[in-house]
């Protein structure tokens, strides 16, 4: 807590990068420029404010907010890997783009002293991002606050010494690249459900482990994998689904929930650990483009 409070003052103190300092300025609703003609006004953010228009957020970002951005410095976006800032400005990846300065925005108006407080960020971009605040000064998702409080009339600005990168995969390439849920990627094929959770989503998938699947008697996922047996397969996989992005510490509080499949998951929490209709979460919170992924004990079986 001492810590936390040293490194507030340190913030709020920290200048804005030539535009205002928290001490110095007035509440954000009374400030006279926007975040994107803030910005516009100050060529450390010149290559966030190209990004901004190629990803068409400019209008967006102008709008009444509020808003807090977390801006990465000319510098942040140089360090990324040679040739990914001029891929990214491409026409054909300006979803892509979006995705990741999206991540990088909050619909609130989030000063520094709120900040420090916080375990987490939910994002425009729909993914939550990390807050760590250590000794070393205040971190989000590895990209440390550099300068705090840059008040704009529809928000506060702080920068960032790097750009953050969320998760740009779905829930079924996520899956896939994990490597570790052969069987639940080859029953998802088999069940023709592909297209719908790679959807716009947002989702929240139950996804039973290797062992998960082993554990169900001889033969019954073989079986399963026939075709003639896909639409019970269809079933039990919905059945792992619920919509909407629910995080662990959601689920924690308890939730009555109705799966794809039309039957509804009670989650709780017992003893420090979730459970999902008796299946215990053994990795939670692996945020996906499209949705949240929470790994379980056990196959889930329609009643």
């Amino acid at each position: 807590m001492l810590a936390s409070i040293a490194l507030l003052s340190l913030l709020a103190g920290t200048p804005g990068d030539g535009t205002c300092s928290s001490t110095q300025a007035t509440a954000y609703t009374q400030a006279e420029k926007t975040i994107v003609e803030t910005a516009l006004a100050n060529e450390n953010f010149s290559t966030l404010v190209t990004a901004l228009k190629a990803a068409e957020l400019v209008e967006a970002l102008s709008g009444e907010g509020p808003f807090t951005v977390f801006a990465p410095t000319n510098d942040a976006f140089a360090a990324l890997p040679k040739g990914t800032l001029a891929e990214l400005l491409k026409e054909e990846n300006k979803g892509t783009l979006q995705a990741i300065l999206t991540y990088h925005v909050a619909a609130a108006n989030l000063p520094a002293k709120k900040v420090v407080k916080a375990p987490y960020l939910t994002t425009l971009n729909g993914q939550r991002a990390q807050f760590r605040v250590s000794d070393e000064g205040v971190f989000i998702n590895g990209a440390q606050i550099v300068t705090t409080d840059i008040q704009c009339s529809n928000g506060t600005i702080h920068v960032i010494d790097a750009v953050i990168l969320p998760n740009t995969k779905d829930v079924v390439d996520t899956a896939i690249e994990a490597g570790s849920f052969r069987t639940l990627t080859a029953a998802i094929k088999a069940a023709g459900l592909v297209e719908a959770l790679k959807a716009k989503g947002p989702i929240t998938v139950f996804a039973p482990t290797e062992e998960a699947f082993a554990a169900l008697p001889e033969g019954t996922v073989a079986n399963l994998l026939k075709p003639e047996n896909k639409e019970k397969l269809q079933a039990i996989l919905k059945l792992h689904v619920i919509p909407g992005r629910v995080y662990a510490d959601a689920a924690a509080k308890g939730a009555k929930v109705k799966s794809l499949q039309g039957q509804t998951l009670v989650t709780k929490s017992e003893d420090d650990k979730v459970f999902v209709n008796g299946a215990q979460v053994v990795k939670a919170d692996i945020d996906t483009s499209n949705g949240v992924i929470h790994v379980i004990n056990k196959v889930l079986l329609p009643q």
